[in-house]
């Protein structure tokens, strides 16, 4: 509908995750596709926009196609809203994605209780807001009780479950996504 609006694409950012996939580093791909260092480290910071036989040469430095790179690549500026509509009220877990497609933030609301024994541990940081309810989270061997609009920021790598206390909760989970390198690996314990 006219909630999201068409911009031109990122395609540095799809062109650097190609890379690092492959694990190949800038100088590689400057000798496999004849192109400068420096002009690809404008291409993947968004400081060039590569013309098409260029963007080609990109690609089959990679192994890949230019479409699929414009395919895998950002919006420039995207404005996309996540209606509500549709999502029923019902007192069973659910969870609905308030972030659409590939972006550096991901949002996810939780509504109800979900499987309490279930520990998770992200690489990246991430954001837990009750909008609703209340909830007891474990994380790193202490407990914490969150009720109606309070949060809980945990650092990347902080293994932690959490639970429901009151029927119909809902948390907003707000989180860098995980082929970000926000914050260097650390080590998982």
């Amino acid at each position: 509908m006219g909630d999201h609006k068409e911009q031109p694409l990122r395609v540095g950012a799809a062109v650097r995750r190609r890379r690092r996939a492959l694990e190949l580093t800038l100088a590689v791909v400057a000798e496999r596709s004849g192109l400068s260092v420096p002009f690809l480290s404008q291409i993947e910071n968004e400081r060039a926009r590569p013309s098409q036989t260029s963007l080609e040469k990109v690609a089959d430095a990679l192994r890949t196609t230019a479409v699929e790179l414009l395919a895998a690549a950002d919006p420039a500026c995207s404005v996309d809203v996540v209606r509500s509509e549709g999502v029923e009220s019902v007192y069973e877990p659910r969870v609905r994605s308030l972030v659409r497609g590939h972006h550096q933030m991901h949002a996810s609301e939780f509504t109800g209780d979900h499987d309490a024994g279930r520990e998770f541990q992200f690489r990246n940081d991430q954001l837990m807001y009750v909008a609703d309810g209340a909830v007891e989270i474990e994380a790193e061997g202490r407990a914490y009780r969150l009720g109606r609009g309070d949060t809980l920021y945990l650092t990347g790598g902080v293994r932690h479950r959490w639970r429901a206390t009151v029927a119909d909760t809902r948390v907003v989970v707000v989180a860098v996504a995980e082929h970000i390198e926000a914050v260097r690996d650390r080590p998982r314990r």
